[in-house]
C-alpha cells in the first residue's frame, strides 16, 4: 500500500512553545481517508470514533500493529482497578513527553494530568521549566524524575530512581503503573515525532 509525503512549509501554524492547550497533528505521511478503511483496521482502532483522527488512520496502515498499540495504551491508562491512580500515570507520560520534546504528546498528557489531579500550577511548572522543575511533593518528583531517567539516552535509570520511587511511598503494583506510562509514551513519542508534526487550532489560526 503507497503513501504520499505531505509538504507543510513554514506556513504551518505551529505552536511556539510547551502547552496544556489542545493541539492539531499534522502527518507528513499521507493517512488513509475514513472511507478507505477496512473492517480490520476500523476493528484495529478498538474506538471507531479514532477514526477522525489522522494519526490512528495513518497507524491503521498496519492494522495488527495499531490494536496491539491501542490495546497497551488503554490497559496502561485507563486499568486502574489496582496500582497507582490516573493522574500518576498521566503526569509520567507527560513528564516524558516534556523530556523528549513531543509538544502535542505534552499537550494531551499534562491537560489530562491536571484534569485527574486538579494541581494545574504544579503541571504548568512542569510545561514552563521543564522537568526538573518542583512539582510539589515527594511523590510527583519522583515520578518526573523517574520517567525522565527511563527516557534518556543512554539509559539513566537505575536503583537510586526505583528508591525513590520507593521512598515516595510507592508499592510494586505502583510503580509498574508509573513505568508503564513512561515507557509507553518514551516509544510513543518517537514513534509520533517521527511521522508529523503538531499544529495550533483552527481558533489561534
Amino acid at each position: 500500500m503507497s503513501a504520499t509525503i505531505t509538504e507543510y512549509g513554514p506556513e504551518l501554524p505551529r505552536p511556539e512553545a510547551f502547552t496544556r492547550e489542545a493541539l492539531r497533528w499534522e502527518p507528513w505521511v499521507e493517512p488513509l481517508a475514513e472511507s478507505e478503511l477496512t473492517p480490520e483496521q476500523i476493528d484495529a482502532l478498538v474506538e471507531p470514533l479514532r477514526a477522525k483522527n489522522p494519526y490512528f488512520r495513518l497507524l491503521a496502515r498496519d492494522p495488527a500493529a495499531l490494536k496491539a498499540r491501542t490495546l497497551t495504551d488503554k490497559d496502561i491508562f485507563f486499568n486502574v482497578t489496582d496500582g497507582v491512580g490516573r493522574a500518576e500515570r498521566e503526569l509520567s507520560a507527560a513528564a516524558t513527553s516534556r523530556y523528549n520534546g513531543c509538544v502535542y504528546c505534552a499537550s494531551v498528557h499534562t491537560a489530562a494530568a491536571v484534569k485527574e489531579s486538579g494541581r494545574a500550577d504544579d503541571v504548568d511548572r512542569l510545561i514552563a521549566e521543564g522537568v526538573g522543575a518542583d512539582l510539589g511533593s515527594e511523590q510527583w518528583n519522583a515520578i518526573s524524575a523517574a520517567s525522565v531517567a527511563l527516557a534518556d539516552t543512554p539509559l539513566a535509570f537505575g536503583a537510586d530512581d526505583l528508591a525513590g520511587l520507593r521512598d515516595a511511598g510507592f508499592d510494586d503494583a505502583e510503580i509498574l503503573d508509573i513505568l508503564g506510562g513512561a515507557a509507553f509514551f518514551n516509544w510513543a513519542n518517537r514513534l509520533m515525532l517521527s511521522l508529523g508534526e503538531p499544529s495550533l487550532p483552527p481558533t489561534r489560526r
